[in-house]
């Protein structure tokens, strides 16, 4: 699973510095300021529809599809509908070539449409092989009973207040995506138990963060021992 703050997308930064730049230059170079923000928009409606495309190759690209088993599909569907929020998320096995179809539909009007092949789970990051991030103990309660603790992970370039943070916004994603709003009209408890016991495993790694244990540990008190005399 790829790291939660991967090295920067030159791409990426390349988009935002044009973007900068002619937010800074359209209103000198355009007479009407109406005529200069609809370029902006234009140029901005046009990087964003292809970072959103490379996005979506990338994702069907490492998406891991060990099979097409129900849960498979639902953590295909959940980390789909996280990514692309907002988007209709269609996906459509085939048995007999082993592959899933996918498809995104964004409220723009704007398609993504790939086939993923069943394929082993990959091994490690192939990224950045030399520089792997270790996960590094993450243990959360609630605060209405702080002596039952969560035994989470996270990697170690995640300070514990980011995690936290991660951890929150991770929560309200789950339970307004399709498969939280389904749980919910199931009568399933809105809480935090239940949503680390079924959020998957991949959506957590998404953003650097590991499942121990689906179910809280009571805090252990060590007492100390008394000192034998000899």
């Amino acid at each position: 699973m790829k790291p939660n703050k991967p090295p920067k997308n030159p791409k990426k930064n390349e988009a935002a510095a044009l973007l900068e730049l002619l937010k800074e230059l359209l209103p000198k170079a355009a007479l009407d300021p109406e005529m200069a923000d609809k370029i902006y928009q234009a140029v901005a409606q046009v990087l964003q529809a292809k970072s959103q495309a490379t996005a979506f190759e990338k994702f069907c690209d490492r998406v891991e599809l060990p099979d097409l088993e129900e849960k498979t599909l639902d953590d295909v569907r959940l980390q789909l509908a996280a990514a692309f929020g907002g988007g209709d998320v269609t996906i459509k096995p085939n048995p007999d070539e082993k592959s899933l179809a996918v498809e995104v539909a964004l409220p723009d009007g704007t398609q993504f449409q790939s086939k993923v092949p069943v394929r082993p789970v990959a091994q490690g990051d192939d990224e950045n092989p030399e520089m792997p991030l270790k996960f590094v103990p993450f243990p959360a309660s609630l605060p209405g009973d702080p002596e039952l603790v969560w035994l989470l992970a996270k990697r170690e370039n995640l300070t514990a207040d980011e995690a936290g943070m991660a951890l929150a916004k991770l929560e309200d994603d789950f339970w307004g995506s399709k498969t939280g709003q389904k749980l919910l009209q199931d009568r399933v408890e809105r809480s935090f138990p239940e949503f680390i016991a079924r959020v998957p495993t991949g959506l957590l790694g998404e953003v650097g963060l590991k499942r121990h244990y689906k179910t809280p540990e009571p805090i252990k008190v060590l007492r100390p021992l008394k000192a034998v005399k000899g």
